[in-house]
């Protein structure tokens, strides 16, 4: 690590215990839980029932870790839940409410084509508040700023945005017209400049600029779309005169699902930079704070994103594909080798800042085959010599270029962005 502020890596047993990941890691304000099957610790089966009780489960498991570490269920500020069918959202639901009440943390939803266990319906992973810090800082009540805004869609199971410390969580966009409640007419063209204005009115509504967003996720539920995607998302980024200036555009990964909410094509999801940060943080921080985008050449370069995004004491890194350097096609061989491939280019990145694979505190692992799992965890671990990071791992049916994995990463950046607070 490059400063001596130190991630808390920590499991409790009663939750279930992954020898490839931490259930929770910890560093500077938040807490990256890594996603819960629907296991029950004490037998380590599949919950018996539906996928109501499962998705119970879930949430149980992450209520255990989050009480592990002293803290509860409204300090979660976003979750990410990966169904099997998007038909079971309303049973979710249904367990969902049981677990917030007053207080409802931002949210995505997919469906997705493979979990992890094959008797799972549904996994949930979650974001937390850690207002105590860790190791130099001090313990403050830094407080969360809940918001919603009406010129965008409203949902009473999800906050539009959460800010904590100095990130700001927003629930993933649906091309939702915010007037009718209705899905945009036209194509995936149409849809995605939904979604996105549908971010942007979010962010104008608490007076965050467009290019405060260090992260996307573009969800499509076809990957032939992706090139319609890129000819409206170019329209959108760089959006100011400084950002076209650098010709910043955030970290990215593209994801394809089984499903989305509402048979849309396409959802996006993003992380953005809060420079004034929550209380007792000062406002006047808000121009001063820099986000720091970085490429090497060492890893694969992209016109729709930068490699990583620094902002406060988080890097987020975009989605990496096994291509091989030399001819810019996929890697030859089998999953491992590509699994090295994608490791390598982040392990290539995370160095090129100046810092080391342990800095990493969450990974989201994609595979085209669930059975190619147990190959890619031994690869996976020679990449780490601590503490492994949080993780969440979901089944797709496709992944850009044909590839059999894909991954993208959120690593600890010590040092932190101006003013470093």
């Amino acid at each position: 690590m490059t400063d001596v502020i130190i991630k808390a890596s920590r499991n409790t047993e009663h939750a279930p215990i992954c020898e490839y990941s931490t259930q929770s890691v910890a560093f500077s304000h938040y807490n990256n839980i890594s996603a819960q099957l629907p296991i029950d610790a004490t037998t380590g089966e599949v919950v018996v029932g539906g996928v109501k009780e499962q998705a119970h489960q879930c949430l149980l498991n992450i209520k255990a870790i989050v009480e592990s570490i002293d803290h509860v269920m409204d300090d979660v500020v976003k979750l990410n839940i990966f169904v099997k069918n998007i038909a079971d959202v309303e049973a979710i639901d249904e367990a969902y409410r049981t677990f917030f009440s007053d207080y409802m943390p931002t949210r995505t939803i997919i469906a997705v084509a493979a979990l992890p266990n094959s008797d799972a319906l549904v996994q949930i992973d979650a974001l937390i508040s850690n207002g105590e810090g860790t190791y130099p800082q001090e313990a403050c009540a830094l407080i969360k700023l809940a918001r919603n805004t009406e010129a965008a869609p409203c949902n009473a199971l999800s906050t539009q945005t959460v800010a904590f410390s100095h990130y700001n969580n927003i629930s993933a966009q649906l091309p939702i017209v915010p007037e009718t409640g209705d899905l945009v007419e036209g194509g995936v063209k149409e849809q995605t400049a939904q979604c996105l204005r549908n971010v942007k009115s979010i962010l104008e509504s608490i007076d965050v600029p467009f290019d405060d967003i260090v992260k996307a996720t573009i969800h499509v539920t076809d990957l032939a779309d992706v090139d319609a995607v890129n000819e409206v998302y170019t329209t959108f980024f760089p959006d100011s005169a400084i950002a076209r200036t650098v010709a910043y555009v955030p970290a990215r990964s593209i994801v394809a699902v089984e499903a989305l909410p509402m048979e849309a094509k396409v959802q996006i999801d993003v992380v953005i930079s809060h420079g004034d940060g929550t209380p007792p943080q000062e406002v006047e921080d808000r121009h001063g704070i820099v986000i720091r985008a970085n490429n090497t050449a060492e890893a694969p370069l992209s016109p729709y994103y930068t490699q990583t995004v620094a902002f406060s004491h988080y890097n987020h890194i975009a989605a990496q594909l096994p291509i091989d350097l030399a001819t810019g096609k996929l890697l030859e061989g089998g999953v491992q080798q590509q699994a090295k491939q994608c490791l390598t280019h982040v392990r290539s990145i995370v160095e090129s800042i100046g810092h080391v694979m342990d800095d990493v505190v969450k990974v989201n692992l994609q595979l085209r085959d669930m059975a190619d799992l147990d190959a890619v965890n031994d690869v996976y671990t020679s990449f780490f010599e601590n503490e492994l990071p949080a993780r969440t791992v979901i089944g797709v049916s496709d992944i850009p270029m044909g590839a059999a994995v894909q991954l993208d990463v959120i690593i600890s950046n010590a040092e932190g962005t101006p003013p470093a607070k």
